[in-house]
């Protein structure tokens, strides 16, 4: 993020988030005085383009016809054309539109970086695994749970701000409090990727002291952790690393370091199963503290870790069923690798399940049966199957239409599927549970086929059909 005379904002400009453009691209969305300026680099690919298309706003973006020279959506959208300099194209669109778009006052789903709010962790992408570089530690985390980031110096400075994703790039929040040696912040930050940079009386700059930088406007990257590697013993071991599916088996990039005694290494690891292994001084050894062990394709024993929520799945009755399994998105729909296990009344077991929207089934005795006690479907590849939602930040809510035979919930998190989510009735209104993620999110209720907007939700924006989507902002 700089600043130039404009604010570098992201997405409608309203909400001031990062825009990510390579360095040596030239794409950018930026605020003037009364428009907004689009700048697109004709050099970028179409997956570029269609980022930046869908940050500007485009309710149908399509980077292919742009980088063809077709600029039909952008104009259905209210953007004029400037002017072409080289590889990289102008358009604007008036602040005066927006003026009329309710956008102008975003509803915020949730204000607090706490449990699903990702605080945009992982923003701009998710990431297997992290580990902090810095020549001096200027950020940490403190035992209160916060994290503090410090600005050595600066003593003649009046103001110092702090912006990243976890503050949607603000330049007005972030205030840092001046010390007797620098400038500190302390913010409440989910474990994932983290870009900031620092406010210095209104000129922006980065952390010199941070070693991980962005390829995209050199901001510095912090990883909040959430797991540390341990192995007791070897103590005359020379060389000890961790390697595992999430750096693709590197024996050379995650070297443990010895404290008190153990072997550690700290880091940020995303959620899901996760497989690994220690070499030690060049042998390969499996957790002695994890008893739980996988085989992998070459017959190589390594522990394995299930990072995520757990999720309790039972099926009632099925008495004389020899196995039941159970598959969904979070498998791959593999079915004969979840096995149930069987109870007096049914079969039952835990899985924990990286968060997300997923179907599933079980499937007893070859037989793929939707779960008969959960209300709430969803459709995949003309399939329908059993929903769930697992760390759901949000719960869609429509009140009224106690007579309705069938109220679904489709949107731009599920690619407007006219099946959608299958919302359940509990006497008063009808609800969906959604794991979203940070940012616009479109969508519509079904009722008995017919589409509306939510009665409840007073931010909408037009669409092609004239009969306009329902707007969420998850922060």
């Amino acid at each position: 993020m700089k600043r130039s005379g404009r604010i570098v904002i992201v997405f409608f400009a309203m909400l001031c988030m990062v825009l990510h453009a390579r360095a040596q691209k030239r794409n950018s969305l930026l605020i003037g005085d009364d428009k907004l300026e689009l700048f697109i680099d004709t050099r970028s690919s179409k997956t570029e383009i269609e980022a930046l298309l869908k940050k500007a706003g485009l309710k149908s973006p399509n980077a292919s016809a742009v980088l063809q020279g077709d600029f039909t959506s952008l104009k259905k959208d209210g953007w004029v054309m400037i002017e072409k300099r080289g590889t990289i194209i102008e358009f604007q669109r008036s602040l005066k539109d927006l003026n009329l778009n309710p956008q102008l006052h975003p509803y915020l789903v949730t204000a607090n970086v706490k449990d699903d709010d990702d605080g945009s962790p992982g923003y701009p992408a998710d990431v297997n695994f992290g580990i902090n570089n810095f020549n001096k530690v200027t950020v940490h985390d403190l035992p209160s749970g916060l994290t503090r980031f410090f600005v050595p110096g600066y003593q003649q400075n009046r103001r110092m701000l702090l912006s990243g994703d976890f503050n949607n790039w603000s330049t007005l929040k972030g205030s840092m409090t001046k010390t007797d040696s620098g400038w500190i912040a302390d913010v409440k930050l989910k474990p994932g990727k983290h870009e900031y940079k620092f406010i210095a009386d209104g000129h922006w700059m980065g952390d010199r002291y941070n070693n991980l930088m962005s390829d995209h406007d050199n901001n510095a990257i912090y990883y909040r952790y959430n797991y540390t590697f341990k192995l007791n013993g070897y103590a005359n071991a020379r060389k000890i690393t961790l390697a595992g599916s999430f750096n693709n088996w590197d024996a050379n990039n995650i070297v443990m370091e010895k404290k008190a005694g153990v072997w550690q290494k700290q880091l940020y690891l995303h959620e899901g199963t996760q497989a690994y292994r220690f070499l030690v001084d060049g042998k390969w050894i499996t957790d002695p503290a994890n008893p739980n062990t996988i085989k992998d394709a070459d017959g190589n024993t390594n522990s394995v870790l299930n990072l995520g929520e757990t999720v309790l799945f039972t099926l009632d009755g099925y008495q004389n069923a020899q196995k039941v399994y159970v598959a969904g998105g979070f498998n791959n729909w593999k079915p004969g690798e979840i096995l149930l296990s069987k109870t007096k009344t049914g079969w039952t077991l835990p899985l924990i399940i990286p968060a997300g929207n997923y179907g599933y089934k079980f499937i007893v005795d070859g037989n793929w049966i939707t779960d008969p006690k959960n209300p709430r479907n969803m459709e995949e590849g003309g399939i329908v199957n059993s929903y769930i939602s697992v760390k759901p930040n949000y719960t869609f809510k429509l009140s009224g239409f106690a007579n309705a035979k069938s109220v679904r919930l489709a949107g731009s998190f599920n690619n407007f599927n006219q099946f959608g989510y299958t919302l359940a009735f509990n006497g008063k209104e009808w609800t969906v549970d959604v794991n979203l993620k940070p940012g616009k999110q479109l969508y519509k209720f079904i009722v008995d086929g017919k589409w509306i907007i939510d009665p409840g939700n007073k931010l909408y924006e037009p669409n092609q059909y004239n009969s306009g989507n329902s707007v969420l902002w998850i922060e």
